[in-house]
């Protein structure tokens, strides 16, 4: 059974100097974000959500997975559409990471039905939900600031 908690993980890669982003445009709405799903029963922690995820949505097994400080809470009917986990659950949490990729290929799963690599600017503007944008602005500034390669 899913659980109330969210993951968003941002694929990335450095090319030279230059970084670019992975996006993703939804095949059931008109959305470009980046993987984005929900933690099952079965994952024993978010990171594993994370993980899980990232392999169904890229069909890539993360090498390295990066927690980013990013959090936040969407409404429920905003995730599920109802109030899945009873009447007393407003919230889902959303918890960020990152992932960098170096050769591997994406392999799109049927949520989405295009993909496209782009350095930040192109990708901000592209975003719609503000979670992404704000880790993809704490990704980038991680590693431009050299804490995150």
């Amino acid at each position: 059974m899913r659980l109330p908690k969210q993951v968003l993980v941002i694929p990335y890669k450095i090319e030279k100097e230059d970084v670019k982003y992975c996006v993703f445009k939804r095949a059931d709405l008109d959305v470009w974000q980046f993987v984005a799903g929900g933690q099952e029963d079965f994952d024993k922690t978010i990171l594993d959500a994370a993980k899980r995820e990232f392999f169904e949505e890229t069909g890539i097994v993360p090498k390295t997975i990066v927690s980013l400080e990013e959090y936040t809470k969407i409404p429920v009917v905003n995730v599920v559409k109802d109030f899945l986990w009873g009447d007393d659950v407003y919230y889902s949490e959303e918890f960020a990471f990152a992932v960098k990729i170096d050769k591997e290929e994406i392999k799109l799963s049927v949520e989405h039905k295009e993909y496209k690599w782009l350095e930040y600017d192109e990708v901000r503007k592209l975003l719609k939900y503000d979670s992404n944008k704000s880790a993809l602005w704490e990704l980038n500034t991680k590693i431009k600031r050299g804490i995150i390669s």
